[in-house]
């Protein structure tokens, strides 16, 4: 195949090289945005009367024509080609002829790449936060329903204090809603448009890129050709977002795996997101969350490819920066995957609020409280904290509970407890004392999950 840029050499490179050198087996997802920036810049070279009206007119509807058979599979991407630019360019040039060659006039493939890309990963921004909106509804309406399911809440990985199920939940739309912003933030920095910096310099045409940068959008142009073209700072905030993103869906992957388990047996997944074990029958594994947990290291390597990639390039574009798309590629595939598993997983999945109690219960998580009575009392909160943790050890050798203890039991090591001790020790009592902004109570619950819903609406 004739390369286009054959001139100073003679284009003849062997067929390793071909395939070394390709880009097109992953940029060709941007066929979409490629020919929609083409035909923007049809527009722009008419509009400066650098072509002809009729020109841009063939142009322009040759182009549609290419994408209408692109999207219904009447045209097949060539494979031979060397980037969506070329094949795309190619069948437009061999559609109309000699006027195809001009459309690439006042630019190069290096702005031409930088605004797909630009084009590409805004949509890519729009998908995944239509996905994590989702995914915050759906912890919203589990929290809803669980409002007042008691669950022990847990400090390294000890049982430490009462919280109700919905409060956990509410933490991670919390770090959802945060990642929402961060792709949304970044956004505004990548809606810039590169097109008109050309190969590094610009163009000696009177080209017009704000008016090209409008009609595909755009809030501004890059305002200096060389970062235009050799900016991918974009890539990288993209990747350390879908990177944090990626993190906080291992936490709650690893919370659903130990929640799911019999040590602990708070949820059951639905069967759609567990798998089961060739040879132990009764086995039932959350492999949905253990993949996202384990496709979080594989984002990870995206965003250090990509700094490691930018981190010696001089200016302007190298080579090297083809590398930049496979790794923010996969980043998006792979989160965008992972939010929309995880709506399925939460939305569907059983909670054993017995079970969570039970654990509370065991775990004496009121015992803060039971110090806090003698304190209230008028005792020294130190006191009553060797008091309330001699209170417990003689339980657990007992075989009693902070709530079962009688209490003529308390009394033998203070006299200040009497018998409205049990209202201040009982768990949804502890739970819907915490009314501090943010706290657990049923009621701070609600006006989260009241903000959370405004907040996305």
């Amino acid at each position: 195949m004739a390369k286009m840029w054959a001139g100073r050499t003679a284009g003849d490179t062997s067929k390793l090289a071909d395939l070394f050198n390709s880009s097109i087996r992953f940029d060709s997802r941007m066929y979409r945005e490629d020919i929609t920036g083409s035909i923007a810049h049809a527009k722009m070279l008419a509009h400066q009367r650098i072509i002809e009206e009729h020109e841009a007119s063939t142009l322009c509807d040759a182009l549609e024509g290419i994408l209408t058979d692109l999207d219904s599979g009447a045209l097949v991407i060539d494979e031979n080609a060397e980037d969506i630019h070329m094949f795309v360019e190619e069948v437009l040039t061999a559609r109309v002829g000699d006027v195809g060659k001009k459309l690439h006039t006042a630019r190069s493939r290096n702005d031409q790449v930088a605004l797909d890309l630009r084009l590409y990963l805004m949509h890519r921004v729009d998908e995944i936060d239509d996905a994590l909106k989702t995914l915050v509804l759906s912890l919203c309406d589990q929290a809803e329903k669980h409002r007042e399911t008691i669950l022990p809440g847990y400090t390294h990985l000890q049982r430490a204090q009462p919280i109700v199920f919905g409060h956990h939940l509410l933490a991670y739309a919390m770090m959802l809603l945060r990642d929402i912003d961060r792709l949304n933030d970044t956004k505004k920095r990548m809606n810039i448009s590169p097109i008109g910096c050309c190969a590094l310099a610009g163009t000696t045409y009177d080209t017009d890129r704000r008016y090209e940068a409008t009609l595909l959008g755009f809030d501004d142009i890059a305002l200096n050709s060389l970062d235009g073209v050799s900016d991918r700072d974009f890539v990288v905030e993209l990747l350390a977002d879908l990177s944090i993103l990626m993190m906080h869906l291992s936490r709650l992957s690893e919370e659903i795996i130990l929640w799911s388990s019999w040590e602990f047996g708070f949820i059951e997944l639905d069967d759609a997101y567990t798998t089961g074990s060739s040879i132990m029958p009764q086995k039932k594994n959350s492999d949905m969350a253990e993949l996202v947990r384990g496709k979080t290291g594989r984002v990870y390597g995206d965003l250090m490819g990509a700094l490691t990639m930018l981190k010696g390039l001089p200016l302007a574009y190298n080579k090297d920066m083809q590398e930049d798309k496979e790794g923010v590629f996969d980043a998006c595939d792979t989160a965008l995957l992972s939010a929309k598993i995880f709506v399925g997983m939460i939305s569907t999945m059983k909670v054993k609020e017995e079970n969570m109690k039970a654990a509370a219960q065991r775990g004496f998580i009121n015992a803060t409280d039971l110090a806090d009575y003698l304190t209230k009392k008028g005792m020294p909160f130190r006191s009553a904290y060797k008091i309330s943790g001699e209170i417990v050890a003689l339980c657990i050798r007992e075989g009693y509970v902070l709530e079962t203890l009688p209490l003529e039991r308390y009394r033998a090591f203070s006299e200040l407890f009497e018998s409205d001790l049990y209202d201040a020790i009982d768990l949804s009592a502890c739970v819907n004392r915490r009314t501090s902004a943010g706290g657990t109570s049923t009621r701070s619950v609600d006006q989260q999950i009241a903000t959370i819903r405004e907040t996305l609406s």
